[in-house]
């Protein structure tokens, strides 16, 4: 083994031209492909295409049998036409998740918090869409309302997580239950790519937070936020489109 190893680092060293020639040898057939003549092509083009459409009845089937149902069960009340997507939400045992109509999850998304408060609570509305890898800490409470738009890559959470005196911080002590706060998104708001909700926040109706933006405090109804911190980009967006 000690002796294929020396050799393979003599290749990758190209210390003499034999070992050179046998590192440009490798790299060759590395890249290296099975060539396609004309006559084969609409072949190949087809097996492309069957690759999709198998790949697409296998997550159809299950969806349908495995993950909607899984989903639709871990819910405590969850309304109709569930879109549970290809990935099964991470959701704590002990969070109570309350859905509405209309649900479209667009891939992963996580859901945990402590047990510092009884019955910590995630309300998701009707028509609410959630990107993928989404994340929701839930100490208290988070209420997303309805026909709520969250872009890939966000991150909810009503808690800093740990305490802000630094001794209590290092005691491994839980947050105070006053710094606890929780969070809404108002109906109609849009939150951008990668951004950032922390407590206390409440997003306003038809609001938008743009992409990668960290928001500490309240968004105004109808207004653009962006930046870290978030700040009104835009006051009223229904004046902006007249």
């Amino acid at each position: 083994m000690a002796s294929v190893e020396e050799f393979l680092k003599k290749v990758r060293r190209q210390e003499t031209p034999f070992y050179a020639s046998v590192y440009r040898l490798g790299k060759k057939l590395r890249q290296a492909h099975m060539p396609v003549p004309g006559f084969l092509r609409p072949f190949y083009r087809g097996i492309y295409r069957l690759h999709f459409i198998i790949r697409d009845i296998y997550w159809k089937l299950l969806i349908f049998f495995y993950i909607g149902p899984s989903v639709h069960a871990r819910f405590d009340s969850v309304g109709e036409n569930l879109c549970a997507g290809q990935h099964m939400p991470d959701i704590s045992p002990h969070l109570r998740v309350l859905v509405g109509d209309n649900l479209r999850i667009n891939g992963f998304f996580g859901a945990g918090g402590s047990r510092l408060f009884d019955n910590p609570t995630l309300r998701l509305g009707s028509n609410v869409h959630i990107g993928h890898m989404v994340t929701f800490v839930v100490n208290k409470e988070i209420t997303v309302e309805d026909g709520v738009m969250i872009a890939n890559s966000c991150f909810f959470a009503d808690s800093d997580g740990h305490p802000i005196d630094p001794e209590l911080r290092a005691s491994g002590a839980p947050p105070a239950l006053e710094d606890i706060k929780p969070i809404r998104i108002c109906r109609n708001a849009w939150i951008g790519y990668g951004s950032k909700v922390l407590k206390g926040v409440t997003v306003g109706e038809g609001a938008i937070v743009a992409a990668g933006s960290v928001v500490v405090k309240d968004v105004p109804a109808f207004s653009i936020v962006g930046g870290n911190p978030a700040r009104v980009l835009v006051e009223d967006l229904r004046t902006k489109a007249r």
